[in-house]
């Protein structure tokens, strides 16, 4: 039975959920079929979509023995009807996302240090924990794709356009779903110069006729507000069926809810003498777009015991900032130093406000998922009032819809000290400099011999602060974003001086080399949303044309 598939086609008891609909974080759109949801990514009022209701996964307990696919089957059962996906269609769905991973346990966990245990999320073919969500999702598509075009031809077709943001490892992991899929174009937008080598050259040298490669002058928030320029704009909607790769995609949140259970279940296997069924864990999750931990939160919500759920962020550090003020701002780098890309305490600030940092797949001014765990605070703080369920919804997009216009016309806004006291309930964050990134990679290396990339270790050291923080009894589940390869430069710098240290003996996968010398297809563009429609509808036509269409 590899990599957890189902044995016999069998899976535990679930209870499905046949009503599951979904609704927009701002309000006005509601009522969503998971289908519609996962083919337009973005709501129509511009919101991100959520589960009408959370559901409870009831009988948790009993998936404990159940290996990682036949988790993700049952709580995605609680997610979509199956009305939409039939139940066996489900199970093959998840078993072919799966199989491409080259750990049997899919996302194995690891004892780092005393109570601190790390969840390796790198084993998919890109090196990186998104490809957990993004196999899924590409085989979604194409399910959702092989219904709708049955019995059509030509331009009759039902054609998904994907256009998506990266700032390096969401990137090559939609990239590797959707490669050669059939009635898919793919639109990467990637800040150029921003990502690392080897980033960039995973996307750019997959040379499929449906993979486009765009390099944006600007930073990775400036590749997101295209993005969500795009699908706003009805005239680009009119003519294509965009659809989204980022977290901004509800189905992607969905299947990263799995690790959290199945790293649960795993650490009751590996410390049965301290670690009991019920008893609670804290999770420490290194955080850029919000999703990977909101991913924890949803879990928490569907009955996971969990004590805390530990924002990890980098020197970009809105989250951090939110979860310490209330305030949910960007801010500039160092104010007026940031102007002409001075540096400070040697990081480089840009006059976008973001710095560079060792760990770039974080350096994020705005958490775009963020907007999600509002809403339910939000809505929280509105059933206080003991109105009706319908009213409480409302106003929750409501509060959404205002404070996240206020972030964009005056940069940001403050919420109620009830909605943040209910935030830090759950949550606690930790910002992480650059200089105890690498004091954290280089200690772990010395101590244990384990090499950290620079975002899990952004992750690991708010871990081992937590500890400190909180109690040294709970076991915490640090999670790992990347494999260190993707990383060379910081991994290097943090170890150069470690005898017999060999980054190519010790850490380069054979998958990498020669990655540098294979044909590659990138195309520069402006940081201008109207300028890359053009390229998407020209790139589009080409491909009909090649197809015959």
């Amino acid at each position: 039975m590899s990599n957890g598939a189902f044995a016999n086609g069998d899976a535990a008891p679930q209870t499905h959920t046949p009503s599951q609909r979904y609704l927009s974080t701002r309000g006005e759109d509601t009522g969503f079929s998971f289908e519609d949801v996962v083919l337009k990514g973005l709501a129509n009022d511009g919101g991100l979509y959520i589960p009408e209701e959370l559901p409870t996964a009831s009988d948790w307990q009993s998936w404990k023995d159940l290996p990682f696919n036949e988790i993700a089957y049952n709580v995605l059962s609680l997610y979509i009807s199956p009305s939409e996906i039939p139940a066996e269609d489900l199970k093959d769905i998840v078993n072919r996302s799966y199989a491409t991973f080259r750990s049997e346990d899919v996302t194995p966990l690891i004892n780092l240090q005393d109570n601190i245990h790390l969840l390796e999320l790198f084993h998919g073919p890109t090196f990186a924990f998104k490809d957990v969500a993004l196999q899924f999702l590409g085989n979604l598509f194409e399910y959702f794709l092989v219904r709708r075009n049955e019995g059509k031809t030509g331009r009759d077709r039902y054609h998904l356009t994907v256009v998506g943001a990266t700032s390096g490892d969401t990137g090559s992991a939609a990239i590797y779903g959707l490669r050669g899929k059939k009635d898919v174009s793919v639109f990467m937008l990637h800040p150029k110069g921003r990502v690392s080598p080897i980033q960039e050259l995973q996307m750019t040298t997959v040379l499929d006729s449906n993979v486009h490669n765009l390099a944006v002058t600007g930073n990775f928030d400036n590749c997101q507000d295209i993005v969500k320029a795009l699908f706003a704009d009805p005239e680009i909607n009119a003519t294509h069926k965009l659809g989204a790769v980022n977290s901004i995609n509800m189905a992607r949140i969905l299947a990263q809810i799995t690790y959290y259970f199945y790293s649960y279940f795993a650490l009751l296997r590996q410390q049965p003498e301290t670690f009991k069924l019920g008893d609670k864990v804290r999770f420490s999750v290194p955080s850029g777009n919000f999703g990977d931990i909101l991913a924890g939160y949803f879990a928490y919500r569907m009955g996971l015991p969990v004590e805390k759920l530990v924002i990890a962020t980098n020197e970009n550090d809105i989250l951090d900032r939110f979860f310490k003020t209330g305030r949910y701002e960007k801010k500039p780098a160092y104010g007026a130093a940031a102007e002409g890309g001075l540096e400070k305490d040697g990081v480089k600030a840009h006059e976008d406000g973001v710095k560079e940092t060792l760990s770039p797949a974080m350096d994020i001014l705005v958490s775009s998922n963020f907007e999600r765990l509002l809403w339910f605070l939000a809505y929280e703080f509105a059933s206080s009032a003991g109105m009706d369920d319908e009213w409480n919804k409302k106003q929750a997009g409501q509060e959404v819809s205002s404070w996240l216009n206020d972030l964009k016309s005056k940069g940001g806004f403050g919420v109620y000290k009830d909605v943040l006291e209910a935030g830090r309930r759950n949550f606690h964050s930790e910002r992480v400099s650059d200089q105890e990134t690498l004091d954290t990679i280089k200690s772990l290396y010395k101590e244990v011999g384990y090499v950290l990339d620079p975002h899990t270790a952004v992750g690991v050291e708010a871990a081992r602060r937590a500890v400190k923080i909180f109690s040294a009894n709970t076991h915490t589940i640090s999670l790992s974003t990347a494999h260190p390869a993707k990383f060379a430069g910081a991994v290097e710098q943090a170890l150069k001086d470690e005898e017999g240290f060999d980054f190519e003996a010790k850490v380069l996968p054979e998958e990498f080399v020669g990655l540098d010398k294979r044909e590659k297809r990138v195309r520069d563009v402006a940081n201008d949303w109207e300028a890359v429609r053009e390229v998407v509808r020209e790139q589009v036509e080409e491909e009909f044309k090649a197809a015959g269409y």
